[in-house]
C-alpha cells in the first residue's frame, strides 16, 4: 500500500510518499480502506518535532489522524462491522495511508447515510474539540460569546454549536469569510487594530465567553472586555494568562456521532476549502501552514 511517511522532522518537505506492506486487523480490530483523510495543525506540529513525543511520533513515523472509508477485512471476534460498511473515526500518525487498521473499541463509526466521505473524514478532531469547547463554558441563550478563527475547521462547527445553544455568536474572521458567517447566524468581525471596539459595537451588552481558537491574542481581548477567566476556553493558547482549555479529548464518540449526524442533516455545515490527492501531500500541508482557510482541507486516495 502507500502511506505518507517522515525520516526526520521538519517543514512538510519531509513527508515522502512510501510503499508499505498491507497491515493486517488481528482480533478486535478492523481494516478500512481510506478514502478519505482531514489534515490538522497538530498534525504538522508533530512532523515538525515540538509535539512528536505528546503525541506517540517515533521516527520514522507515519501522518494524520482523521479518516474515512470502507471496511475491507476484519479480525476475529469483530461482529459490529462488517466488510463494505462505511466507517469514520481517525488514528493517530497512521491516517494518510491506502490502508488503517482500528480497533473497534478505539475511534470508529458508522458513516451517517448522506455524509459525504470528505467530510466524514474531518471531523473525528474538530468536531469533538468543537463540542467539547463549548459544552466547556456552558452557554445559554443569555450569552454573548466570542469565537476567534470562526470560519476554521474547529471554529465554525463551534460557532454554529454556540448558535443551537441560543447564544449570539461574535466570529473573527479574515474579510473574505464575513458574507459566509453571517448566513450561519454569525455576526463576523475583523482581526487587527481595533478588534475590540468592533467587537464592542456588535455587541453592547458586552460578550460573556470565548472561545478561542486562534491564540493569546483572542484571550486578550476577552478579558479586557470583562469576559472572566472560567468562561474562555482556548484550543491555541493553554497557559495565556491562566487560560485553559478542553478539547477533543473531553469529547465521546457519541458526541462525535451526534455531530456527524446534524451535518448529514444539513443542520450544521462543514466547508472543504481543498481537496488533495495523497500524492501531493506535502502541498496540502503547505496549504494547511498557511491559515486563513474556510473549513478543512482533505487528502483523498483515489
Amino acid at each position: 500500500m502507500r502511506a505518507v511517511r517522515y525520516e526526520k522532522f521538519g517543514s512538510p518537505e519531509v513527508l515522502e510518499l512510501k510503499e508499505l506492506p498491507e497491515p493486517e486487523p488481528g482480533p478486535g480490530e478492523v481494516r478500512v480502506r481510506v478514502l478519505a483523510a482531514g489534515l490538522n495543525p497538530v498534525d504538522y506540529k508533530i512532523f515538525h518535532g515540538p509535539a512528536a513525543h505528546a503525541y506517540g511520533a517515533t521516527l520514522p513515523s507515519g501522518v494524520g489522524h482523521d479518516l474515512a472509508g470502507i471496511v475491507d477485512r476484519v479480525g476475529e471476534s469483530v461482529t459490529d462491522f462488517a466488510p463494505g460498511d462505511a466507517v469514520f473515526g481517525g488514528k493517530r500518525n497512521e491516517a494518510l495511508a491506502d490502508f488503517v487498521v482500528l480497533g473497534v473499541e478505539g475511534l470508529i463509526l458508522p458513516t451517517p447515510a448522506g455524509l459525504p466521505v470528505e467530510i466524514a473524514g474531518s471531523l473525528a478532531i474538530a468536531a469533538r474539540t468543537a463540542w467539547a469547547s463549548v459544552a466547556a463554558v456552558g452557554l445559554t441563550d443569555a450569552d454573548t460569546v466570542l469565537v476567534s478563527a470562526a470560519a476554521g475547521g474547529v471554529g465554525v462547527l463551534a460557532a454554529q454549536l454556540a448558535r443551537r445553544t441560543g447564544a449570539t455568536v461574535i466570529g473573527t474572521a479574515g474579510e473574505h469569510n464575513h458574507e459566509f458567517l453571517r448566513e450561519l447566524g454569525v455576526i463576523p468581525i475583523a482581526y487587527g487594530p481595533g478588534q475590540i471596539e468592533r467587537v464592542r459595537a456588535a455587541a453592547p451588552g458586552g460578550v460573556t465567553a470565548c472561545l478561542d481558537n486562534h491564540g493569546a491574542d483572542t484571550i486578550d481581548v476577552a478579558l479586557e472586555l470583562g469576559v472572566s477567566l472560567q468562561r474562555i476556553n482556548t484550543i491555541a493558547a493553554r497557559g495565556h494568562r491562566g487560560a485553559v482549555g478542553a478539547g477533543a479529548a473531553d469529547a465521546s464518540k457519541e458526541d462525535l456521532a451526534e455531530v456527524a449526524r446534524l451535518i448529514a442533516a444539513g443542520e450544521l455545515v462543514l466547508p472543504i476549502e481543498a481537496i488533495y490527492p495523497l500524492e501531493r501531500a506535502q502541498e496540502a500541508y503547505q496549504r494547511l501552514e498557511q491559515g486563513h482557510l474556510r473549513g478543512k482541507i482533505v487528502v483523498v486516495t483515489q
